[in-house]
């Protein structure tokens, strides 16, 4: 009896983990340019036209080194609307744009934040770890709303 509850146990503590492993995994394509930006090209973007999941516009480079671009493209989501200026990070080498600042940086981390929501379903259910569920749910709820609120 006490074998089982221990494989049960390893083996949803291993989903877990592998739930928030690929969580952050998907995160930290987009985080790294937002987060270690020093270095990157940094500037704005003014979105002039969207369609499918791409919007773009033009950049106009802030940071030092940056060079001025008739085209870029951003990621198209519900807070990006043709019109608008949004500050950005350019990936190295290519014309994608990444949201920068707080809200970039937060939206970076939604994956992450879908990923605590889904493990904490899982340390409940599984482990029967309600605490530890709990304080991973809040924290992914947190994750998004802020994400929500900020952008």
């Amino acid at each position: 009896m006490t074998a089982l509850r221990f494989g049960r146990v390893a083996a949803m503590g291993a989903v877990a983990a592998l739930i928030l492993f690929a969580g952050v995994w998907g995160s930290w394509g987009t985080a790294q340019h937002v987060m270690l930006a020093k270095g990157h090209e940094a500037g704005t973007v003014r979105v002039t036209r969207c369609a499918g999941d791409v919007c773009t516009g033009p950049f106009t480079p802030t940071s030092a080194g940056a060079r001025a671009r008739a085209h870029v493209e951003l990621g198209k989501s519900v807070a990006v609307r043709a019109g608008r200026t949004y500050d950005v990070v350019l990936r190295p080498g290519t014309s994608d744009a990444v949201r920068s600042g707080p809200a970039g940086i937060l939206y970076a981390w939604v994956p992450f934040g879908g990923a605590l929501l889904l493990a904490s379903v899982v340390v409940a259910g599984g482990m029967r770890l309600t605490r530890v569920a709990w304080v991973l749910a809040g924290s992914g709820a947190v994750l998004l709303t802020a994400t929500f609120v900020t952008l």
